[in-house]
């Protein structure tokens, strides 16, 4: 096949599993941006050895995965890509591009079992109280956290509340999570407070056309971005003199951890994560194994 032919097949192949991914999987912005990018990976070493995607070969992949390993690319990461790709076979089998998946046999390296970091209640206190309220966008910023740990929210969840979707008074919120499903979230009453708060300061805000539903605004009007509020918990965290890397999906990690701790049955925090397998939350029992070995270490009269 002449080069050009080549390359114009496989962009049409890039084009519609593009499409595939998000329409007909439903995943979100930054869930096709991540498969998309384990996809150009894959073509960029296929260009390099003048092949096509659908004469791949299981020896042409373990190949792919010796370099990714020469390039430094940890195991973890590694294994992200290995499932974009098998992604994309899964996608021409489907479509009957290929008869055989050549990844079918690929196995992903093996990767540690890693615990999630979380905040103790009083490192969360901490960051809250290192914002002040009387700066523009102190109350905002107080509110967004509160909500992050109340709710156990993505980051994605949280900029994407509207007005529609509040049900303070009730006690609930309505999330959109991954692949566009929704779930009722029970909001806490020191969360509520926080956002009414807010909601005093928001109504002075000059709203730009089409961000008039957003719960969570700049203050050009408009919705905050992922990385604003990235920004937002790393400065106070900074400020608070926590030591832990910390984003915003650690207060979701610490929303698990601390309704586990406190008893909270295993389903009903799966509900409320959104989480579509038990397995995923399962994570969380391994936190709480450890919290009650030191726990105990700390409490026990045989351990003082």
């Amino acid at each position: 096949m002449p080069d050009r032919k080549r390359n114009e097949d496989i962009s049409s192949l890039s084009n519609d599993y593009h499409s595939y991914l998000r329409l007909e999987k439903s995943l979100s912005d930054n869930s096709v941006a991540a498969y998309m990018d384990d996809l150009s990976k894959l073509l960029n070493y296929l260009q390099s050895a003048n092949k096509h995607p659908q004469e791949v070969s299981l020896d042409d992949l373990q190949e792919l995965l010796i370099l990714l390993h020469e390039m430094g690319i940890n195991p973890r990461s590694q294994a992200r890509i290995i499932s974009g790709i098998k992604s994309f076979y899964r996608f021409l089998l489907l479509e009957k591009l290929i008869s055989i998946d050549p990844t079918e046999q690929l196995e992903s390296p093996k990767i540690g079992f890693k615990l999630p970091i979380f905040l103790t209640k009083d490192e969360i206190d901490k960051i809250i109280s290192t914002i002040v309220l009387s700066q523009p966008e102190g109350q905002r910023n107080k509110a967004i956290i509160e909500t992050l740990y109340s709710c156990g929210l993505r980051v994605s969840e949280l900029i994407g509340l509207r007005f529609p979707n509040l049900y303070l008074d009730e006690g609930f919120i309505k999330v959109t999570g991954k692949g566009s499903k929704q779930r009722l979230v029970p909001i806490s009453p020191v969360a509520c407070k926080e956002i009414n708060l807010y909601l005093l300061d928001r109504h002075l805000i000059k709203v730009k056309k089409g961000f008039e539903d957003f719960l969570f605004l700049s203050r050009r009007g408009t919705s905050l971005s992922r990385i604003m509020i990235f920004h937002i918990v790393k400065v106070h965290s900074e400020l608070a003199g926590i030591k832990k890397s910390v984003s915003p999906h650690t207060f979701r990690h610490s929303f698990a951890t601390h309704l586990l701790e406190g008893g909270a049955n295993l389903r009903a925090i799966q509900a409320m994560l959104g989480h579509e397998k038990i397995a995923t939350t399962e994570i969380y029992t391994h936190l709480d194994r450890d919290f009650l070995r030191s726990e105990i270490l700390s409490h026990h009269p045989r351990n003082c």
